[in-house]
């Protein structure tokens, strides 16, 4: 899993159909101390997280696909919580 920061949304008129009804969000992962890390990628978000929010981001296919139920999609990264606060130290 990934902490990550929502950076814009992502509009498609047509994608796998398991992807129906589904919000595609840009994310940017973040270092513990709110740095950009790395380079911005896409995930499916499954508890309706907007631009600017802070996320739990899940990379792995198959769990990404099942945590937001969409199994056997072919999912590779998705949004599964809105973090509030992270308490380092």
């Amino acid at each position: 899993m990934q902490i990550a920061r929502v950076v814009g949304t992502v509009v498609s008129t047509q994608k796998h159909r398991k992807f129906e009804g589904a919000k595609l969000l840009l994310v940017q992962p973040l270092t513990p101390d709110d740095m950009p890390r790395g380079a911005a990628f896409l995930a499916i978000d499954g508890v309706g997280a907007g631009v600017h929010e802070k996320v739990l981001v899940v990379l792995e296919g198959r769990a990404a696909g099942e945590a937001i139920g969409r199994k056997g999609a072919p999912v590779d990264a998705a949004i599964i919580a809105i973090i509030d606060t992270v308490y380092l130290g």
